[in-house]
């Protein structure tokens, strides 16, 4: 079994990280909504949302770089709010943006990003050295950073976020634009740095990614829906519902019948996923009345079989119910506007222009 697709042990229950109602505002915008995490040391924390859902936001606040606008969040044992500058001294960052000097070798990078954290005197060449030989780019050294590829340039901004000796190291989509290789080689990397006790605070789009986490978060529009461990959270009441099933359909011609599948009354939900469908159903027979359907209809059926949710379909499912609520409050306050013109016996407008 490849490191991959193992989980490092977690070696200790301490929080490295800990929110409580945390929020942050920017003028009437909600950015981050009472989010709550305990985050244990040791442990590989994947957070997930769509693209200005918050996390970005988040991540800037556990930094220190951004005050909350409420709550409270420690990290590293640090009240982010009291003493930001500390924090700093505790922890990397990994932008998912190239942003070291291309025009420096690799090793003066590392030098500077050493100085720039206060490491000197023999206990500076010695971690260097360390750094170099974890990440493995030794060989490159006297490159300059701008000769390396994508892949490379991540492990060199990895050996920089490392070299003070961090207790938690901030991620942000740090795979982005790697080839699988380069992907692998790197979560092995991280692996073994949770494996030694660093707490690693990862955000990604990538569902294999996530399910390799310790445990993940999704926010989505600035609110925390579900967090746990990947296993864990597969199982919310808003997953898996009153029974439903979920089964792997292996079958051909596949798009056909998914257009199929997505006709029977007694199927929820379908999507192709790989050269399989996933099917969710809440009848207690799917799996027979399906194979009898499609065997109608001359579909060549090559195996059906029940599965567990994966995270893609847990943070879909979440998704569609987070925005079927949000449209219900959005309704419900342009319901109750008019009805409020229509007591005071003027509309918005007419209101505005009496007032001035």
């Amino acid at each position: 079994m490849s490191t991959l697709e193992t989980l490092p042990p977690k070696i200790a229950t301490e929080p490295a990280i800990i929110t409580e109602d945390l929020v942050r505002t920017f003028g009437e915008k909600v950015a981050v909504d009472h989010l709550n995490l305990r985050i244990d040391k040791g442990e590989i924390f994947g957070f997930l949302g769509p693209n200005g859902s918050g996390k970005s936001t988040t991540i800037k606040m556990l930094c220190g770089l951004l005050t909350p606008s409420s709550g409270k969040a420690i990290v590293s044992g640090i009240d982010v709010r009291r003493d930001a500058e500390r924090i700093r001294g505790k922890i990397g960052y990994m932008p998912q943006k190239f942003s070291l000097y291309e025009d420096l070798t690799v090793r003066e990078n590392i030098d500077f990003y050493s100085q720039l954290y206060g490491v000197k005197g023999p206990k500076a060449k010695r971690r260097k050295e360390e750094v170099i030989e974890l990440v493995g780019i030794g060989h490159y050294r006297n490159f300059l950073a701008k000769q390396l590829s994508g892949g490379w340039k991540q492990r060199l901004a990895l050996c920089c976020a490392l070299v003070h000796q961090p207790e938690i190291i901030f991620l942000d989509e740090p795979t982005a634009s790697m080839d699988p290789v380069a992907r692998r080689g790197l979560w092995d990397l991280l692996f073994t740095l949770a494996s030694s006790g660093v707490t690693l605070f990862v955000t990604t789009h990538y569902m294999d990614e996530a399910e390799r986490c310790s445990s993940v978060g999704y926010i989505y529009n600035s609110r925390l829906i579900v967090s746990g461990g990947p296993d864990e959270i597969k199982q919310v009441r808003e997953v898996i519902g009153q029974g439903n099933i979920h089964l792997e359909v292996v079958c051909k011609p596949l798009v056909k019948t998914f257009n199929l599948v997505k006709a029977l009354p007694y199927v929820s939900d379908v999507t192709i996923f790989g050269q399989a469908l996933h099917v969710i159903s809440e009848h207690p027979q799917v799996e027979m009345l399906l194979a009898e359907d499609l065997r109608d209809v001359a579909v060549q059926v090559q195996n059906i079989r029940e599965i567990q949710p994966s995270l893609e379909d847990v943070f879909v499912t979440l998704t569609k119910a987070s925005m079927a609520e949000e449209e219900v409050r959005m309704r419900s306050a342009a319901e109750a506007k008019p009805l409020n013109a229509l007591s005071t016996g003027f509309d918005d407008e007419e209101e505005g222009e009496a007032d001035a």
